[in-house]
């Protein structure tokens, strides 16, 4: 009796140790392995950029991006936030997920050095580098009553109808847009659980820069953030520069930041290996 009755709590106890484990790697040796945050003037060559796109305040932009690609977006203002949905290009059911982002990384954080997570545990982003480290994945797009509430009635576009629309012209529905990932939106949670907007830390000329992991299908929108007290109608525009990445390499710190993380990639090389021989 009193053996069989002990397993449960040795099997709980081992469960905590290894949660502790993980936390602490994730909170403490992965976080203190982040590089710094990439200077301004970081180039990217001419003859690797595919396209350039000059989105308006407002609208939304659909682009792939094939393995390997990556997207430069440009806050050319500092003054925008860009809003961004992802699917598997290969199987639309998997899509971006914030919510695994967060917890497997142990963070809400995202900056250079992290990755964006699809809701199968695979890696779809990473983010190879990034001057600003302000970004949210918590707080979700403008809607049609943020943009009233915060501008009145008749209020400019916003990201989630942009979503919506975007989904449509890729054959998918409403309920197939996930939950976006706010660029160039600097929320920090106060120690009681509210949203803080930190307009001191957007700069002209912040950009981050996204590396695809597996092949993918994006959305970007421009139409702001709930929480930015300086809410425009119109915000000002951004620029975007689709092109080819570097290979990485070995020391790739977004392939290492963390045990958790090296899994994930292991996945998403064997499901692309399957997807490649199938």
């Amino acid at each position: 009796m009193s053996n069989h009755s002990a397993t449960p709590m040795n099997e709980r106890e081992a469960h905590r140790a290894r949660y502790e484990a993980l936390r602490a790697e994730g909170q403490d040796a992965s976080a203190q392995a982040l590089p710094p945050l990439t200077a301004r003037n970081h180039k990217i060559p001419q003859d690797v950029v595919l396209h350039r796109e000059h989105l308006p305040g407002g609208w939304y932009w659909t682009t792939r991006l094939a393995r390997g690609e990556a997207l430069r977006i440009v806050n050319t203002s500092g003054t925008s936030a860009v809003s961004m949905v992802a699917w598997c290009e290969a199987d639309p059911s998997e899509r971006l997920n914030t919510a695994d982002t967060m917890k497997v990384q142990w963070s809400t954080g995202l900056r250079k050095g992290r990755v964006i997570y699809t809701e199968m545990g695979r890696v779809a982003f990473s983010i190879v580098e990034d001057t600003s480290g302000a970004h949210d994945p918590l707080v979700g797009p403008t809607t049609k009553e943020s943009m009233e509430t915060a501008l009145g009635s008749g209020a400019a576009r916003n990201s989630r109808d942009n979503f919506f629309a975007a989904a449509a012209k890729l054959g998918l529905t409403r309920r197939d847009v996930p939950a976006c990932i706010n660029f160039f939106a600097p929320v920090s949670i106060a120690a009681d659980g509210r949203f803080v907007w930190h307009p001191e830390r957007r700069e002209r000329g912040d950009f981050i820069d996204l590396r695809a992991e597996m092949d993918l299908l994006a959305v970007l929108s421009n139409a702001g953030h709930p929480l930015d007290p300086a809410l425009l109608a119109i915000p000002a525009p951004i620029d975007v520069i689709q092109f080819a990445a570097p290979l990485p390499g070995s020391d790739d710190l977004c392939r290492h930041a963390c045990s958790e993380v090296e899994r994930a990639f292991e996945q998403t090389e064997r499901h692309i290996r399957r997807g490649s021989n199938s």
